[in-house]
């Protein structure tokens, strides 16, 4: 990628060219983070619930539940 020669700076700009890679890739670019940013927040919200379901599994079976309140730290009255 060629900057052009910058010598002075009383040329016209648009003469030197691009002065970074992707040059008109911004929007199409935006656009694929948008689709990645929602599929990654879909995938974690699905494996957070999966997650959360085993576990009200778990404490729903016999008197796991009770075992698991009683081992929680109560706050103490002052």
């Amino acid at each position: 990628m060629q900057t052009g020669n910058i010598t002075d700076w009383s040329g016209n700009m648009f003469d030197i060219g691009p002065i970074y890679p992707f040059v008109g890739w911004e929007v199409p670019m935006a656009i694929l983070l948008a689709i990645f940013w929602i599929g990654w927040h879909y995938l974690q919200i699905r494996m957070e619930n999966r997650r959360h379901e085993t576990e009200a599994l778990n404490l729903r079976q016999g008197d796991n539940l009770q075992k698991a309140l009683q081992a929680e730290h109560t706050p103490e009255r002052m």
